[in-house]
């Protein structure tokens, strides 16, 4: 496995699901706080709470501009993001510093689910295994969301190294292109 798994793209390996494979620097329960606890989750993903147990309230405030400290001018296609988006989950699984498992987008009527697994590596590294499932088969959408994870992913892996991040939507774009080829 290695350090090749730092950069690479997510798999699809059946349909309306992708997953990711990343090594974190640990130890596995800062992993677990940057995952659960608002003010961390918002440095890489969206500020909300995570309700610390099963049929809890997960909230997702996005605000992608305060992913970074670039100014990242936002792609018109997502302009209706540009003031933040809330949206809510519940938490389907809650074992600290193992796995995490919510609903992504209820409001929408398309739930999906989200899964993390920290699994515990040798020099205080964690292998975070990222699962999101019940997609569905648009392709514009398996796009955005397998760049949007790679993009969160990238600037979590920023954040615990105590990197700067580039800013989001420029990185977004680009990998978006790379989707493209990978979903086409």
């Amino acid at each position: 496995m290695g350090n090749c798994i730092l950069n690479n793209h997510g798999i699809f390996p059946e349909p309306g699901t992708v997953r990711f494979e990343r090594i974190l620097p640990g130890p596995v329960e800062r992993i677990w706080d940057y995952l659960t606890k608002s003010e961390l989750k918002a440095k890489w993903l969206s500020a909300g709470d995570v309700a610390p147990q099963v049929g809890g309230k997960v909230e997702f405030r996005f605000r992608h501009s305060e992913l970074s400290d670039t100014d990242d001018p936002i792609p018109e296609k997502y302009k209706h993001m540009q003031d933040g988006t809330y949206f809510e989950g519940r938490v389907t699984a809650w074992e600290p510093y193992r796995l995490l498992r919510y609903t992504w987008g209820e409001e929408t009527g398309e739930v999906s689910e989200v899964t993390y697994e920290l699994i515990p590596r040798e020099n205080n590294k964690v292998l975070l295994v990222l699962t999101h499932v019940r997609l569905g088969d648009d392709p514009s959408i398996l796009i955005s969301v397998g760049a949007g994870w790679h993009t969160h992913l990238g600037i979590l892996i920023n954040r615990l190294k105590g990197v700067s991040p580039e800013g989001f939507w420029s990185v977004h774009n680009r990998l978006e292109k790379e989707y493209e080829q990978i979903i086409d």
